[in-house]
């Protein structure tokens, strides 16, 4: 039995020196190329907690065979108390079978928005992002893996790059035509636009060949409507760099209500 013991405990050193020399090469390469190697490596560490289990499992078979003989009368105690578990190790087997999202993407999931930084059998955690500023919150959010094979999850996609920007500003109805401003807006928001549109048509088309759909974009546009309770409602949709989209609504946002307020002033002087 203690000779057991050491030889445990020199597995799990083993192991744990292993993946401690594995991720400090991966972190040298990826400062030397600028290479996003966390993907390989989350999967590489798996690999080895799989292998020290399964070491440890082996080298302990024969008294854990007799502890399953010993307790078959509480097996199903044991089944409820940890259901838990047994459907987090399912979801991460689901996880890893299907493929919804890989390290570094931007996924949704219940009410939760953020970038997939690490999965273990556990639990997938999330670095938080803000869904409507498309910034990091600085909080992480962890998961339990059976919460994939019961919520709808979203794989942002593109997002983590490029977004689809949309957002809306309301108006109270007034004799200013809305539909005078839009040509004015429409400039602005190309002129916005225009240091980055040539990689954004490039990325457009990727993004549509990749996922076999058409999107809107490049081109920014803006529609104007009503609400239920009759106000001027002005929607903006401007294809752009995810960490330019909240500056870009800002500076739109900012010229819609200056140059409403000019109209508007027109009109007085007019009248």
């Amino acid at each position: 039995m203690e000779f057991k013991l050491v030889i445990s405990a020199l597995i799990v050193l083993g192991f744990w020196l292993l993946k401690v020399l594995i991720s400090r090469g991966f972190k040298s390469k990826s400062s030397r190329t600028g290479t996003d190697n966390r993907h390989a490596l989350n999967t590489i560490k798996n690999i080895i907690n799989l292998g020290m289990v399964i070491g440890i499992f082996i080298l302990w078979s024969v008294e854990l065979q007799k502890f399953a003989f010993s307790i078959a009368a509480f097996i199903v105690a044991i089944v409820l108390a940890t259901k838990e578990i047994i459907q987090c190790f399912i979801g991460f087997i689901y996880i890893q079978s299907t493929s919804p999202f890989r390290i570094g993407d931007w996924v949704k999931i219940g009410d939760f928005t953020g970038e997939v930084s690490q999965t273990d059998w556990a639990k997938v955690s999330l670095l938080e992002v803000n869904p409507e500023t498309y910034a990091y919150t600085g909080k992480s959010v962890l998961i339990p893996n059976n919460q994939f094979m019961v919520l709808p999850l979203k794989n942002l996609n593109f997002m983590p790059r490029y977004v689809n920007h949309t957002f809306n500003v309301v108006r109270e109805c007034s004799e200013l035509n809305p539909f005078q401003l839009k040509a004015n807006l429409l400039q602005r928001a190309k002129d916005y636009c225009k240091n980055f549109n040539e990689v954004a048509e490039r990325y457009n088309a990727l993004i549509e060949n990749r996922l076999d759909v058409k999107i809107s974009g490049p081109e920014p546009t803006i529609n104007i409507s009503t609400t239920d309770l009759g106000k001027i409602k002005v929607s903006f949709s401007v294809f752009c760099p995810t960490q330019e989209a909240f500056n870009i609504e800002q500076k739109l946002t900012e010229d819609l209500l200056q140059l409403w307020l000019e109209k508007q002033n027109e009109i007085k002087q007019i009248t």
